[in-house]
């Protein structure tokens, strides 16, 4: 089952279940030392959880902005597929394009966009338009 981010009629696909959670986790593991949700908790708590609205999505940008930049000083292998279970590995291994050069350009959707430039697309339209942006199932 696949994973995306609806706002309005428009659904982003990310990819599975699994690789979103990745991506949070890899977040929650590497930058938040206090525990989910302690350094980016609009990131965390809202839209991970599956909703954010127009109010929160300025804060979300700078978070994710921040975020970014943090993940950008870390190293490939510092992936964490799943923050409750340390030992679950990406189904690739170590196997990744030459292209990754650290975290922040880690995490690519199934259709090839880079994941944290399709948060930010997604969190600028909900920020100037209005709305609730949905993690979805389908």
């Amino acid at each position: 089952m696949a994973v995306g981010i609806r706002l309005g009629s428009i659904t982003d696909e990310i990819g599975s279940a699994d690789f979103f959670h990745a991506f949070f986790s890899t977040i929650s593991a590497n930058l938040e030392p206090d525990g989910w949700g302690t350094q980016f908790p609009t990131l965390m708590n809202k839209l991970y959880q599956g909703e954010i609205g127009q109010p929160d999505a300025e804060q979300a940008l700078r978070e994710l902005d921040r975020a970014s930049e943090q993940l950008r000083q870390l190293p490939p292998d510092r992936v964490v597929w799943d923050v409750e279970d340390r030992t679950k590995l990406p189904p690739w291994g170590s196997n990744i394009s030459s292209d990754i050069s650290d975290l922040s350009n880690y995490f690519v959707t199934s259709t090839g966009r880079d994941l944290i430039s399709l948060i930010r697309e997604v969190l600028e339209e909900l920020r100037d338009r209005g709305g609730v942006a949905k993690v979805v199932q389908y």
